[in-house]
């Protein structure tokens, strides 16, 4: 076989690497898988919560534990992998995912959920940030781009899991889930071909002279740096937050408002969270354009009155909100990280774990909290309470012009 990268590539304008489409379509493919898995655990919370008669606490529990376990890795993993680059990782991390999918399909109790949950979380901390700086590096230079295709894959395979729980694991029940191994093994398969094509690419790159190291800084003092991230944090707590009250209660919200059955009310979160992954294509090429900061303000700001709209509207009008909530939102995090990656260029494994991480423990803190919520008063209000999220982003009014980007 040719020592050559293993990829198709696109010749870029002058000046710039090609966009090597191969790798970014294999390595958007294994985010479907990984996050595909991931969301089956979402939709199993109405058997879970029924089998082992778990409170809303509990259901949220499990959310906090994968998440918080990826949440909690991810930064460190980040940081060891800017100093180490370990291209052979990402198979290791989808290994892990596969064991906690087939401990999920037979745990037989509570407790082992949560192991199986925290072996999910630990696949994802490993995957994130080395294959979002793999996606970069796939970019010919187009980062908006590579990140917006390789967080569709995620958002895709997050949408398609409660369509494929209500398809085979409603009728089939718990055990079914392990059929889903053989996509965690299509993964690991995708993700060796990813590792090959890295360890290449580093071996290409260590035999180049080095780059100048002043073109690609960020042009802003450390002290603007930091405030910057704090306001970015800020919108993405705003975001998952949000996120994890409407996705992880909403199949629950939509059976007790509206007496829908669990298939139904799965078909509506996939409904969602389809919008979701649709929603993740724009915002990456349209900040390639016109800038990040814009993309930032309109997509969490511009939810605002549809979530404030959502807790009072009738099925019909839940339903048409949510897809808009779902496709308007999601454009904002492919935004949000390449915003932050041009501001610490050399640190893109810290800046992507940093921001998958809190995105991730944001999203399961917010499910743990909301559930206390929801026991003590109901779903109903918990729907109330975060439709107030969205107006904090206001804050991207103080973002300054990214450094790369072509607009304000």
């Amino acid at each position: 076989m040719s020592s050559a990268a293993p990829s198709v590539t696109v010749s870029p304008p002058a000046g710039r690497r090609p966009l090597a489409v191969g790798v970014l379509a294999a390595i958007s493919s294994s985010h479907l898988v990984n996050d595909m898995m991931q969301s089956l655990i979402l939709a199993l919370y109405p058997i879970f919560k029924g089998q082992f008669n778990l409170s809303f606490a509990q259901i949220g529990l499990i959310t906090l534990t994968y998440q918080l376990t990826a949440s909690l890795f991810q930064p460190l993993i980040g940081l060891r992998t800017d100093r180490r680059p370990a291209p052979y990782s990402l198979p290791i991390g989808m290994t892990s995912t596969l064991c906690g999918l087939l401990l999920l399909a037979y745990a037989p109790n509570f407790g082992t959920v949560l192991a199986a949950a925290m072996l999910v979380g630990i696949g994802s901390a490993i995957f994130h940030p080395e294959s979002s700086r793999i996606a970069r590096l796939a970019s010919g230079g187009r980062h908006g781009l590579s990140q917006s295709v390789f967080q569709l894959g995620g958002n895709a395979g997050t949408a398609i899991g409660p369509l494929l729980a209500a398809a085979v694991i409603a009728p089939n029940g718990q055990r079914s889930v392990a059929w889903f191994g053989g996509a965690a093994l299509i993964g690991i398969c995708l993700l060796t071909y990813v590792g090959r094509w890295y360890q290449q690419h580093l071996r290409a790159s260590a035999a180049r002279p080095a780059p100048v190291a002043a073109a690609n800084e960020a042009r802003l003092p450390p002290r603007t740096v930091a405030w910057v991230i704090v306001v970015l944090l800020v919108l993405i707590f705003s975001k998952y937050f949000y996120i994890a009250g409407l996705s992880s209660y909403y199949t629950f919200y939509l059976m007790q408002k509206f007496q829908v059955s669990v298939q139904s009310a799965q078909l509506h979160l996939f409904g969602f969270l389809a919008a979701s992954a649709a929603g993740t294509l724009i915002g990456g090429p349209v900040g390639d354009r016109i800038g990040r900061k814009p993309v930032i303000w309109a997509s969490i700001l511009g939810v605002a009155p549809f979530a404030l709209i959502l807790p009072y509207a009738n099925l019909e009008w839940t339903t048409l909100l949510t897809l808009i909530i779902g496709f308007v939102l999601s454009s904002a995090f492919s935004a949000i990280l390449v915003y932050a990656q041009e501001l610490m260029p050399h640190r893109i494994g810290t800046v992507s774990g940093l921001f998958f991480g809190f995105a991730f423990g944001m999203g399961g803190l917010g499910a743990a909290v909301l559930g206390v919520l929801a026991d003590h008063t109901s779903i109903l209000w918990v729907y109330k309470v975060i439709s107030f999220l969205p107006l904090l982003g206001m804050v991207a009014a103080f973002l300054p012009r990214s450094p790369a980007s072509p607009g304000n």
